[in-house]
């Protein structure tokens, strides 16, 4: 399955400003690329790339991030709902899923998830377990250059109709690509997307007038969903 990622911080920002319809300043590219401080840069990222996870309305994200920033993580991260899982790491890069655990937990025992799940060699288990599995099966693909298992879709949340419609059309024939490819339910993939768009635009603003993830992240204390 092809995933979504943006490797390229500037990539990541001029699509993120057409996605808003307006520009981003350059000064917030500046203040990624040129600042020495590993955390700042890693923060950053976190909350340009994870911003719908922090503030509660998607259950997880997947970022590819220099190796080197990788250590920074359980800092990053500590006072929040959100773990994170590594997936592999190969040439200075590590793939990293980020995640809500009772979230995700939740949304993998869904029935037509679960169903899914099981198609592809996954047991009824704890989402862990299942990540251990998925964390296998992505470095088999890597080392074989056949891209992402089909199912790494429903650990991030798509919609099981959507991930079944871009194996069926083997990627092709979408109605609309956005954070996923979309095979159904047009409308309300419109609305999700924009719902994420808005939350990476207050994630990142909060970021840069000084609030770390721990206050940016909504907690389910907060009213996080």
């Amino acid at each position: 399955m092809k995933i979504i990622l943006k490797y390229d911080i500037i990539t990541l920002i001029e699509n993120h400003s057409q996605n808003q319809g307006g520009i981003m300043p350059t000064e917030v590219i500046s203040y990624y690329l040129k600042n020495e401080d590993r955390l700042v840069r890693l923060g950053f990222q976190v909350a340009l790339q994870c911003a719908p996870v922090l503030k509660g309305i998607k259950i997880s994200c997947l970022i590819s991030m220099d190796a080197r920033l990788r250590p920074g993580l359980p800092e990053i991260l500590m006072g929040t709902d959100v773990k994170y899982h590594c997936l592999s790491c190969s040439q200075g890069k590590c793939l990293v899923l980020f995640y809500r655990p009772d979230e995700l937990e939740q949304y993998l025992k869904k029935a037509d998830v679960s169903q899914l799940a099981q198609e592809y060699g996954y047991k009824k288990e704890p989402a862990e377990k299942m990540l251990e599995r998925l964390s296998q099966r992505v470095k088999d693909f890597s080392e074989k250059g056949m891209g992402f298992p089909h199912e790494i879709g429903m650990f991030l949340g798509y919609p099981v109709a959507d991930i079944r419609g871009f194996i069926e059309n083997e990627g092709r024939k979408y109605l609309m690509i956005g954070y996923w490819k979309v095979y159904s339910n047009l409308s309300q993939a419109r609305m999700i997307f924009k719902e994420y768009d808005r939350a990476k635009e207050c994630a990142v603003q909060e970021y840069l007038t000084g609030k770390s993830i721990r206050e940016i992240s909504m907690k389910k204390k907060d009213g996080g969903r």
